[in-house]
């Protein structure tokens, strides 16, 4: 019995000790850590980033197809499964946890850095600001989202279709079989907690920094390491609390609330700011983006150097290929009951919209700050200061103290959000799969995660920690081109047994 139960608990041994090498790595041997992770990733830059760029776009392409395809009908679970959750908790879930802080960190800060140094041509100009949305509304619309309708499809499918472990080993079944319940199953398990650890504890760190920023701005408190690391203790209170209360409430309600003080925040920019400069920043920019979108997503420069492409596209293409195991299984977790056609356009299309407009309204007001009155210094502060950059920005709104307040509790809460759901996708893989994990094994993933974060924030490693996470990608973009083919093999089934079904009827 012992033997049995130790097995059953490999992966979250395991992983728990491969973390723990990685904190020591990463605390007393920072240096070589950094040189090894800077080796990998800048290796796979330069040699694979046409891997990045041709699998994210062919994921776009996947992901359209199956939304026109026959396979639009099939229903995620049995014949009579509904969702678990309205549509509306369940769009707000899966936004938290596929974009939520980083939408709130990136929107000012990523549109005014392309301002000052483009993609191409000259900088501080008006076709900069007009390729600078552009090219946000690129890296923030179908292409991460389309990789998280992938992966969150593919589990969803064999979860709820297939019946097998909530884990991304289930994934290779039309593969390797009865083996993903063996040691090669047990070890890409591994890898997909270890990412996922990895992943958000650097998101844990970088979203202290911006909760940090926003109680200088607000409270004028000081900017330390100690106040950051009080930040994590304090959101690792709060989400653990999150944890006991389960998806239904603690994760819905967070998401919930999520979602209307970003509404809020929306609607009180456009009114209040330059509303007519928006509405035209939205359409001329959707029409840039539906009219260069086979240019951008294929876009190498394969005569020069391309380091814009390399830190910015490829960089990012990257970061969400190695979030998707995160992202993927809990957007599956929530999804039973949906049909293919709905959960594409709920994950893919939706969000898309969702995301365009967010990044007209601030970064359109940002542009026009700093466009129309010229002021080159503004642009540059916030391209240097990411973190206090929505901040600045609302020092120039009305009701700037409001859009603070705001500001800052929707990145407090977006924070714990990802917290709580990261924990409850580490529980599912840590527990071989179950759509339930227990509170003890969660709240070991809670306190094991915001130490990583703590740890490396205090050690200065968290762009090394980044650099890994994103290293990780490159196995992740192949592995999920081929779950591609498992889940067109596993859906080309689904259709013959339901063809078969009405044949077994008619014969009683």
């Amino acid at each position: 019995m012992n033997g049995t139960k130790l097995r059953e608990r490999s992966v979250f041994i395991i992983s728990i000790i491969l973390t723990l090498i990685f904190i020591v790595w990463g605390v007393f041997f920072t240096e070589n850590l950094t040189n090894v992770t800077d080796l990998i990733y800048n290796s796979s830059i330069d040699y694979l980033g046409w891997l990045y760029i041709g699998a994210t776009f062919f994921f776009v392409v996947f992901s359209i197809y199956l939304l026109f395809s026959k396979y639009g009908h099939i229903r995620l679970g049995r014949a009579t499964d509904r969702p678990d959750f309205k549509t509306s908790s369940w769009l707000a879930m899966l936004f938290g946890a596929g974009m939520g802080i980083g939408i709130v960190y990136w929107a000012v800060a990523e549109p005014v850095t392309h301002f000052t140094n483009p993609p191409f041509g000259e900088g501080y100009t008006v076709d900069a600001a007009n390729t600078a949305m552009q090219y946000t509304f690129f890296h923030w619309g179908m292409h991460p989202w389309a990789i998280y309708t992938v992966i969150g499809l593919a589990l969803a499918f064999f979860q709820y279709n297939r019946n097998l472990p909530a884990a991304i080993s289930s994934l290779f079944y039309p593969l390797i079989k009865d083996r993903i319940y063996g040691p090669l199953g047990k070890t890409i398990d591994i890898l997909s907690v270890f990412a996922t650890v990895f992943g958000t504890a650097t998101s844990l760190g970088l979203g202290a920094l911006q909760v940090t920023a926003g109680m200088h701005s607000i409270f004028a408190a000081p900017n330390t390491i100690l106040i950051q690391i009080t930040v994590i203790v304090v959101a690792t209170v709060i989400f653990l609390i999150s944890i006991n209360t389960g998806l239904e409430k603690g994760i819905q309600y967070l998401s919930n609330a999520a979602m209307i003080l970003s509404l809020l925040m929306l609607l009180l920019i456009f009114i209040f700011g330059p509303t007519i400069t928006i509405i035209k920043v939205f359409f001329n920019t959707t029409g840039l983006y539906i009219d260069d979108f086979i240019h951008m997503s294929l876009r190498m420069r394969p005569f020069s150097e391309g380091e814009w492409i390399a830190s910015w596209t490829l960089f990012y293409w990257a970061w969400w290929i190695a979030w998707a195991p995160f992202v993927g299984m809990f957007i599956a977790r929530i999804s039973r009951g949906r049909t293919i056609k709905e959960f594409v356009i709920g994950v893919l299309i939706v969000p898309t919209l969702g995301t365009c407009i967010w990044m007209a309204i601030f970064g359109g007001s940002a542009l026009d700050l700093v466009v129309k009155s010229d002021n080159h210094d503004l642009a540059t502060y916030i391209a240097d200061n990411v973190s206090l950059a929505i901040f600045t920005f609302f020092d120039y709104l009305p009701l700037s103290s409001v859009l603070s307040i705001i500001g800052f509790a929707l990145v407090a809460i977006y924070y714990v959000t990802v917290a709580d759901t990261a924990t409850f996708v580490l529980g599912m893989l840590s527990e071989g799969g179950t759509l339930n994990p227990s509170n003890k094994i969660k709240m070991t993933w809670g306190i094991i995660q915001s130490a990583v974060a703590a740890v490396l924030l205090i050690s200065g490693g968290l762009d090394v920690l980044q650099t890994a996470s994103i290293a990780a990608a490159v196995p992740f973009a192949i592995i999920m081109l081929f779950m591609c083919y498992s889940l067109l093999k596993g859906l080309k089934g689904e259709i013959e047994v339901q063809r078969r079904k009405p044949r077994i009827k008619d014969t009683k």
